[in-house]
């Protein structure tokens, strides 16, 4: 298994979480996306603990909630004194919802309207992440009318190739985010920035990729911010407070992946930026990182039936179920990879070679190609698809006009709860006039 949330049960069905798939989605329906509540607390004590452990008793792990934003998750991160950030007023709104307090929110966007600094400033967001010139112009004025003193931290791009998917590589400096260390546009919105009279700039900025395994992408991106803070402090004596350097390590889709140890990838980065600091002469400032898909994608899974199995001989085969793109839109996009187990079948041998793939009028809408199944595999089995937690539901859309999943929360205790209704068919022309 690829992850130690998953086990075969005795009668043959794949548990996660300490639960029958099977059951579950006999009880809910399905698509159905599951959610093992003690995974995510688990892992955000991981980084909690890490970061305290190697960056001092002050620091906290910011939870990326572009990842899965709903409702539950901003009550967990409560619950376990996570700090957040968020990319719309739509997260905004629902952290609100939840009772989460934004003035331990980060506000994340390339190009926040001024409706949205507007309305986060107004509900108290603690932190804007500003990405550009214009935005900063707009946070000041916004918070003069409002007669405040904003926090912000600025972006940058400190120029590292992650090594990972092009499509996610974002600090790089051909990048949309940020501003760029090596072009020396940095420099110039720091120096804007800092002498704005209604912000606090409290830091940088930087997000380098995602799905990062490679050994020294974040030591290298820690070591480039930080001689740039150190550049700040002998050009101009501005003390950075805080260092933020982003999300992205890797988890585990398929058998193949590596496994990444939280603990000792955090110390190590801790080490490289300690030692830069003195070389450089340099407190170290207040660290942050912003975990998402580690903090949820093992924690999810998603349940599907199967519809139809179609046999093409001397070909291919296809095992059609009722989902597809339009709750994991991740294939079509990044040909990301995936595990496919038969839920109802996992004692049988997976001999069959075949392509997963949904119910959408689309050639595109396939969940995963090369998978194997059990000869026997048809009409009203159960398909699990494992390490789903993170971009599925939040990316997920009404293409073809089809309701969205429910999720239920798995807790230790064998009982499970909704936490996002499945949408019904009066959901999906609500707001049709």
């Amino acid at each position: 298994m690829i992850c130690d949330n998953m086990k075969v049960g005795e009668n043959g069905h794949l548990f996660f979480a300490g639960q029958d798939t099977v059951a579950l989605a006999q009880e809910y329906g399905t698509p159905l996306y599951l959610m093992d509540e003690a995974r995510i607390r688990e892992n955000c004590r991981v980084y909690k603990d890490a970061f305290r452990k190697y960056f001092g008793p002050d620091a906290k792990a910011i939870y990326a909630s572009k990842a899965n934003s709903f409702k539950q998750i901003y009550r967990i991160m409560k619950e376990e004194d996570m700090l957040i950030d968020v990319v719309s007023s739509g997260e905004i709104y629902t952290a609100l919802a939840a009772g989460y307090d934004i003035a331990n929110a980060y506000f994340h966007s390339n190009n926040k309207t001024d409706w949205d600094i507007a309305y986060a400033m107004d509900h108290g967001i603690g932190c804007f992440v500003c990405d550009n010139v214009e935005e900063v112009k707009v946070v000041e004025r916004e918070a003069a009318k409002r007669g405040i003193i904003q926090k912000v931290m600025l972006r940058l791009s400190p120029g590292i190739d992650p090594h990972t998917y092009e499509e996610v590589a974002t600090g790089k400096v051909d990048s949309k985010f940020g501003s760029a260390i090596e072009t020396g546009q940095a420099e110039e919105i720091a120096v804007f920035t800092k002498d704005q009279p209604h912000l606090d700039l409290i830091g940088f900025h930087c997000h380098i990729g995602s799905m990062v395994f490679a050994d020294d992408v974040f030591e290298r991106a820690g070591v480039v911010m930080l001689e740039f803070i150190g550049l700040m402090k002998e050009k101009y004596g501005f003390v950075t407070k805080e260092l933020d350097l982003g999300g992205g390590y890797g988890v585990r889709y398929v058998e193949d992946d590596p496994y990444l140890d939280v603990e000792t990838k955090v110390s190590e980065v801790a080490a490289a930026c300690k030692e830069a600091c003195a070389r450089l002469g340099i407190d170290l400032p207040l660290i942050h990182m912003e975990p998402g898909r580690s903090i949820v994608a093992d924690a999810g899974m998603t349940l599907y039936t199967v519809g139809t199995v179609k046999r093409i001989p001397g070909y291919k085969n296809y095992v059609s179920i009722d989902g597809g793109m339009p709750d994991n839109p991740r294939y079509l996009m990044y040909k990301s990879k995936y595990t496919c187990l038969p839920a109802n079948k996992m004692n049988e041998a997976c001999e069959m070679a075949c392509s997963v793939v949904g119910r959408c009028c689309e050639s595109g809408d396939i969940i995963q190609e090369n998978v194997k199944m059990p000869e026997s595999i048809g009409r009203y089995d159960t398909v699990a698809v494992c390490t789903t937690g993170a971009y599925n539901y939040s990316m997920a859309s009404n293409y073809n006009r089809l309701p969205r999943p429910a999720m239920v929360m798995l807790r230790p205790d064998g009982t499970s709860y909704v936490v996002v209704r499945r949408e019904s068919l009066e959901d999906l022309v609500r707001n049709d006039v």
